[in-house]
């Protein structure tokens, strides 16, 4: 027992809260970013089974900080006693959880319809989930360094995976890419309904919080921006709304990759 309480103390080694923009998000921002451009300069137009290993290898990695996170949420350590309590609120389905599902799953699957779908989720709605975070992520950081670090990898690879694919080709930088990935969306925002629903039928937002993709409307607003229209609009509508206004964003940073391969072949074409 007492072993067991050691690494779970390691485990919850304490921290100052990092900032926004200091040295520790910058630091994992940037190896993001880079960290997809040199997968694109030494992995571009590799074969397929290579590039499933890629995806494989970072949803692995995610999964298993997952499980980190899981453990280090759900047991303390109280007057020399290890005390389970599951946080309902960390349960591993949210936005920003997906890449880790659809990564596995495409890994998995030999190319075809349902993997490419499941790669332009990630080259679309995953980097924008990804980029958001970094962009702020204020409400990721605790005084906890290895969640610190795990919120920190988990969403670096959101972007540095997002990047390789668009940048390598091996997701089709075109305006059909959005419609292949907004099913795979629209079934995960559909598994967040229901295990929203069950939850309230189940009686466990009596005790817990428990509010997946931030869109259940038996819990108080808390998404930024989303949660102002929640206040002012109908269930259906604002959910409609979620939908089409993650749709248009994860559009949006499809459109940039085209802007960005445009420009890139007129500079080859100079040359």
């Amino acid at each position: 027992m007492e072993l067991l309480i050691e690494i779970l103390n390691v485990l919850q080694a304490r921290m100052e809260t990092p900032q926004a923009y200091g040295w520790f998000h910058l630091l994992f921002f940037a190896a993001s970013i880079a960290g997809g451009i040199l997968l694109c300069v030494f992995c571009k137009n590799d074969r397929p089974a290579k590039a499933r290993a890629i995806i494989l290898t970072a949803s692995v990695i995610s999964l298993l900080l997952e499980v980190y996170k899981q453990i280090v949420y759900t047991y303390t350590v109280q007057d020399g006693t290890i005390v389970a309590d599951f946080q309902w609120y960390a349960f591993p389905w949210q936005f920003c959880s997906m890449p880790m599902y659809t990564g596995l799953i495409a890994g998995l699957l030999p190319k075809g319809r349902v993997h490419d779908s499941l790669c332009a989720f990630q080259a679309t709605y995953g980097l924008f989930g990804g980029i958001c975070v970094m962009l702020y992520p204020v409400q990721v950081f605790i005084p906890m360094i290895g969640i610190n670090i795990q919120t920190m990898v988990w969403h670096g690879l959101m972007i540095t995976v997002g990047i390789w694919l668009l940048g390598s080709g091996y997701v089709k930088v075109e305006h059909k890419t959005i419609l292949r990935a907004l099913p795979v969306f629209g079934c995960t925002v559909g598994i967040a309904m229901i295990l929203n629903e069950i939850a309230h039928f189940t009686g466990l937002l009596e005790t817990d919080t428990f509010n997946m993709f931030y869109i259940s409307p038996y819990c108080d607003p808390s998404l930024p921006v989303y949660s102002i229209v929640q206040q002012y609009v109908p269930y259906p509508w604002c959910l409609i709304l979620y939908i089409a206004g993650f749709t248009a964003a994860a559009y949006i940073v499809l459109l940039g990759a085209m802007g960005i391969q445009k420009l890139a072949t007129r500079k080859k074409s100079r040359v």
